[in-house]
């Protein structure tokens, strides 16, 4: 048996789709490290969030070892195309932007767009309720490029490097609001930082599907969509799920 491991492995090694080989035994798993719940660095400095948990359930199912690796957001893309490391799962919605850079998995969960401000206070969310105000949002995420598609000359926008940085200027009364991610915005109205404020109308945006990058024509794109099917299909992931939230985000 050990012996036709090896000889699998060494399969798995060449096989190659285009340019790109999908590597056997070992893979490096790039996600940002300060998005939280969703990835994040602890005080220990070890990276987790509910992203690498995830990928590496997507890595045992693969039978691969894998290497957590953290990128600033605004550089990702570019380092996993220079294979700083091998997939990118850093709770990136898919845009065709995005996908002209890089291939895409199946969905592997869904997310929402809605604004936060202090609670109590006047804030409506259509355009002119929202005019004059500051609008907080993290730079090159879906969130930023909505405000500039639907609030240009509306609001005035800031962008941030991270979202942590963003809820900072949002205490600290520098912005009126912040538009991000629900299920981010959910994680940080529950910390101590986040208890004075509050979601503010619907989402303006509610079907942002969130995926695993690769480089393009990387075969491990469809190794990645497998050993996902996998774990939705055996309750591993809805195990990992119910760790972070009290409901569905698949």
């Amino acid at each position: 048996m050990q012996k036709y491991k090896k000889i699998l492995l060494a399969a798995a090694a060449t096989l190659a789709f285009g340019t790109q080989a999908v590597a056997a035994d070992k893979l490096k798993l790039g996600t940002e490290g300060a998005y939280p719940p969703f990835n994040l660095i602890d005080a220990s400095g070890k990276v987790g969030g509910f992203d690498v948990e995830i990928g590496q359930a997507l890595c045992a199912k693969m039978k691969v070892e894998c290497e957590v690796v953290t990128s600033d957001w605004d550089g990702i893309i570019p380092a996993l195309n220079a294979k700083k490391f091998d997939f990118l799962i850093a709770s990136m919605s898919i845009t065709e932007e995005r996908k002209a850079a890089v291939d895409f998995t199946e969905p592997y969960y869904t997310n929402k767009l809605q604004f936060v401000a202090p609670k109590g206070g006047e804030f409506k969310t259509d355009k002119d309720s929202l005019k004059g105000k500051v609008i907080g949002a993290q730079r090159a995420t879906i969130a930023g490029t909505w405000l500039e598609d639907n609030m240009n000359g509306v609001v005035d926008i800031k962008l941030y490097d991270t979202q942590e940085n963003a809820y900072l200027d949002l205490a600290s009364g520098r912005v009126d609001g912040i538009l991000a991610d629900t299920f981010v915005q959910w994680e940080w109205l529950k910390s101590d930082a986040g208890k004075d404020f509050e979601f503010k109308g619907e989402p303006v945006f509610d079907n942002d599907k969130i995926g695993i990058a690769v480089r393009k024509g990387d075969a491990l794109r469809e190794k990645l969509n497998a050993a996902l099917a996998e774990i939705v299909a055996d309750g591993t992931y809805k195990k990992i799920n119910d760790k972070y939230f009290p409901f569905s985000i698949y």
